[in-house]
């Protein structure tokens, strides 16, 4: 079976289930989408890593991920590998001197570390065919992703227009979380010169 390599396309709260959230994973140049429910979290422990957010004391997926790199094991990829009765199924894929062996794992946990340590995320094409969807655009236009590259150290802020980062200043404000707030204001400032 052929490997589809995903992007993440979005993490919100879930519409079908209240508490939860949902992480959509895209197909690279392609148009299907896979949304996945997990729970806030694991919801959290992908956010802090997507906003390159660094917490006081390292998080568990930080901590699994301090002593692989302790222990010279690269996570080489995760693998996105069954859906039964709507509970998906993953691996991690890691190497160590030149031997390959695979890990289970909850899928949340495997994009956790998928985005600490930067490697890339697959499914393979029964899963997109039983849980994906396709999106079109408003002009009926089937969407493709783009594979986002956030260079490493960067919170992703740099990336964004400045109306998306006074919309998501909003909504981090709602939130009360202030510290992420200041880093969206140091930037909006930053592009207006007044840094």
């Amino acid at each position: 079976m052929n490997k589809i390599e995903l992007d993440i396309v979005a993490l919100s709260h879930s519409v079908t289930q209240s508490h939860n959230y949902a992480i959509v994973l895209g197909e690279l140049d392609g148009n299907r989408r896979l949304p996945i429910v997990i729970g806030g979290f694991e919801a959290q422990a992908i956010a802090v890593a997507m906003e390159k957010m660094k917490p006081n004391r390292p998080l568990t997926h930080d901590l699994f991920k301090n002593t692989l790199d302790s222990f010279e094991i690269n996570l080489k990829e995760i693998v996105i590998n069954n859906l039964i009765d709507g509970i998906f199924y993953a691996k991690l894929v890691c190497s160590k001197n030149g031997e390959i062996f695979e890990i289970d794992s909850r899928t949340s946990d495997a994009i956790a570390m998928a985005v600490r340590f930067g490697c890339p995320i697959f499914t393979f094409d029964f899963i997109l065919k039983d849980a994906g969807v396709i999106l079109e655009d408003e002009g009926g236009e089937k969407e493709k992703v783009k594979k986002r590259k956030t260079p490493a150290g960067k919170d992703g802020y740099e990336s964004m227009s400045v109306s998306a980062l006074k919309k998501l200043l909003e909504d981090v404000l709602a939130d009360e979380d202030y510290e992420k707030a200041a880093k969206i204001r140091d930037e909006i400032n930053k592009r207006k010169g007044t840094s």
